[in-house]
């Protein structure tokens, strides 16, 4: 299913002895800056019907024409799946991700992802580059994701990642009692020698995580997490860096640590639990088509609610014990 985008704009004389991708770049500020130098270079952006290079100088006053059809992104594959869709409309989708979905194909997880249930959902999704996915959880982290319907909406939320306006708060248990809360600024890069895992590097990107305490457990910490920037495994390396790694990451916690006199209950749930105790409980952005500041919050998911409940069952039985 191809898609047309067809614009005639005149470049206003102010603009004129401008570079033309600088030009068109104003002109047509819902796409981004790399897809209309591939449409000038592709000879789909023009100028007064001729083909010109990226960096020719315009004078002013010539006409602009953008006739694009969309071809699909990728061969991936639609699969009928059962998605948690919180909002929809003609712009963008909000997504509650259950814990075990992958979110994008790679090697191993070519179907059965978010993206191919994506696209079974909504076909012309298959124009839009990574089926509209502009920012990823990982495998295990349940929560909200908002997936660009058009290209005009994946760059307008793009640009807000980018410019840290888009809000995306999460809550976790990290273990051991943090004292309050802070601010971890730390870059981030692909680990040295585990090519799978992320780490702290000084050569990294910048990084930089908000949390505050919720709760407060004799082992355990239930903290909220507000994203500033949006690096691979932020939070929980983050997190494992300030020696405060989540309940159930293997990845970066290590094996399981089970403190000294917690209950069998509170023993069992914690050697079950079956991946990194991460949700993403609200996103708030700019609307990319009204511009109005628009949100969304889901709840807890089952298996982090039976977390803190034992974690406060245990609590209440520690009280108890020392009186």
């Amino acid at each position: 299913m191809s898609e047309q985008i067809q614009q005639t704009i005149r470049i206003p004389n102010e603009l004129g002895n401008k570079r033309f991708d600088q030009i068109a770049a104003i002109l047509f500020p819902d796409y981004s800056r790399s897809r209309l130098k591939t449409w000038i270079m592709d000879g789909q952006l023009t100028v007064d019907g001729k083909q010109f290079a990226p960096r020719a100088k315009l004078v002013g006053g010539e006409l602009l024409n953008l006739d694009v059809t969309l071809q699909a992104e990728g061969e991936w594959l639609p699969e009928e799946m059962d998605l948690d869709i919180v909002y929809e409309d003609d712009h963008i989708i909000v997504i509650n991700k259950p814990m075990g979905l992958v979110v994008h194909p790679a090697a191993g997880n070519y179907t059965g992802t978010l993206l191919n249930g994506l696209l079974h959902h909504c076909p012309s999704l298959e124009n839009i580059p990574r089926a509209g996915i502009v920012h990823r959880l990982d495998k295990d982290t349940t929560g909200l994701m908002v997936v660009a319907k058009t290209l005009q909406a994946q760059n307008h939320i793009v640009e807000q990642l980018q410019s840290r306006e888009m809000g995306r708060e999460y809550e976790a248990v990290a273990q051991g009692t943090m004292t309050g809360g802070g601010t971890v600024k730390e870059p981030i890069a692909r680990h040295d020698k585990d090519r799978t895992k992320m780490s702290v590097h000084p050569t990294g990107k910048d990084a930089i995580t908000h949390y505050r305490i919720l709760e407060k457990f004799p082992s355990h910490t239930h903290i909220r997490v507000k994203l500033e920037t949006g690096r691979t495994h932020q939070i929980r390396v983050h997190m494992s860096h300030i020696q405060h790694p989540l309940v159930g990451d293997g990845t970066y916690g290590g094996r399981v640590r089970l403190p000294k006199g917690v209950s069998n209950e509170l023993r069992d749930v914690l050697r079950k639990f079956p991946r990194q105790a991460l949700h993403a409980k609200h996103i708030e952005l700019y609307h990319p088509a009204t511009d109005e500041i628009v949100e969304w919050e889901v709840p807890l998911p089952a298996d982090f609610e039976e977390l803190l409940d034992e974690l406060r069952h245990d609590a209440e039985m520690a009280e108890d014990t020392e009186y």
